[in-house]
C-alpha cells in the first residue's frame, strides 16, 4: 500500500514500528517531516506537506504509543 500525506494514521503506525523508543510529543517537525518522506512505501511530494498534516500525524502517533 502506497502512503500519501492524507494517510496519517497508516503513517503513525508505520513511524510507531520503525521508531518504537521514540516519543511522538518530542520530535520535531523538520524530523517528522524526513522521516515520513524515507518511510519505505511513501510515494506522495515531499512538498504537499504542511505544519496541519504533521501535526495531525505527530497527534495520531501519539495516539498510537
Amino acid at each position: 500500500m502506497e502512503l500519501q500525506w492524507t494517510d496519517v494514521l497508516d503513517i503513525a503506525i508505520e513511524l510507531d514500528e520503525k521508531f518504537p523508543d521514540t516519543d511522538p510529543q518530542y520530535v520535531r517537525f523538520t524530523d517528522l517531516h524526513q522521516w515520513v518522506c524515507e518511510l519505505d512505501n511513501f510515494k506522495d511530494n515531499a512538498e504537499r506537506s504542511n505544519e496541519k498534516i504533521l501535526e495531525a500525524i505527530q497527534m495520531a502517533w501519539m495516539e498510537e504509543k
